[in-house]
């Protein structure tokens, strides 16, 4: 479940599109049908870029929430909680209905929303998410200090390892080299295995667009194919040569499945 953030949390807040309003701060671009877009663990708003950039031009109001994932007290970090927080989001910003679209533990998140309020999901689109199997850091947390292993982990996430730069694994090996934040993760971890999504998917049949690197090492190829089988209303598409973030590694072919996905729904 790594999640990598390239752009510092510094440059997103000098955005004149970064909001910061309550206990809310956001990132809002774009006017139209709101596509609200959630990170994952050890993640942040900038990894969703050409996302952004592509959608907030086609009419679709591209808002990147930060998740409280190390803010919240240890009994509200969990999977449930996560998407309660994103429930009242969308209640604060007047939305009626939204398109959630989430990547690794972003995508459980956005899967348990879409359980507990249907109401408040026009459509769904996952990349690289949990909620079915969760792969962490390994056998066991690492070491503090172990900076070759957190690279070589940082790595693994895509299928082109020089994607991950020395800055994306300095974020990493920061977060792992503090202690509240590692009780955090491993808190989140099994909050994720507690949150299997098997037996609810069947029942889910919100549109749904599932878009899957083929060389995911963290979320598994055979992954994509349990979600597909599993929910009613999915659409399955695949991008070679790419791992666990899709729209980080190849943000022009995800750009280009989400908008054929979009227009085949009439989203």
């Amino acid at each position: 479940m790594i999640y990598i953030c390239n752009q510092s949390l510094i440059e997103i807040m000098m955005d004149k599109n970064y909001i910061t309003d309550g206990k809310y701060s956001y990132y809002e671009k774009g006017e139209g049908t709101p596509i609200v877009i959630l990170h994952g663990l050890m993640g942040g708003l900038s990894n969703f870029d050409g996302v952004a950039q592509h959608f907030s031009e086609k009419g679709y109001k591209i808002v990147i929430p930060e998740l409280p994932i190390y803010t919240q007290s240890l009994l509200k970090t969990n999977v449930k909680a996560f998407a309660k927080f994103v429930k009242d989001f969308i209640t604060y910003k007047g939305f009626d209905r939204v398109i959630l679209l989430g990547n690794s533990l972003g995508g459980h998140i956005a899967l348990y929303h879409t359980k507990m309020y249907p109401e408040k999901v026009a459509g769904l689109v996952i990349t690289g998410s949990s909620g079915l199997y969760e792969s962490a850091m390994g056998d066991s947390y690492p070491k503090r200090g172990d900076y070759e292993y957190i690279k070589k982990k940082a790595q693994d996430v895509f299928y082109n390892p020089d994607v991950a730069t020395k800055e994306i694994v300095d974020e990493v090996f920061a977060v792992v080299n503090d202690r509240i934040k590692v009780i955090k993760t491993i808190t989140i971890a099994k909050s994720a295995i507690r949150h299997n999504m098997a037996k609810d998917l069947p029942k889910m049949h919100v549109k749904t667009c599932i878009i899957w690197g083929k060389n995911d090492n963290v979320t598994p190829p055979d992954v994509a194919e349990e979600f597909h089988k599993l929910m009613p209303n999915s659409s399955l598409y695949w991008i070679e040569k790419c791992g666990h973030a899709a729209m980080m590694e190849h943000p022009e072919e995800f750009n280009r499945l989400l908008e054929s996905w979009l227009k085949k729904e009439n989203l």
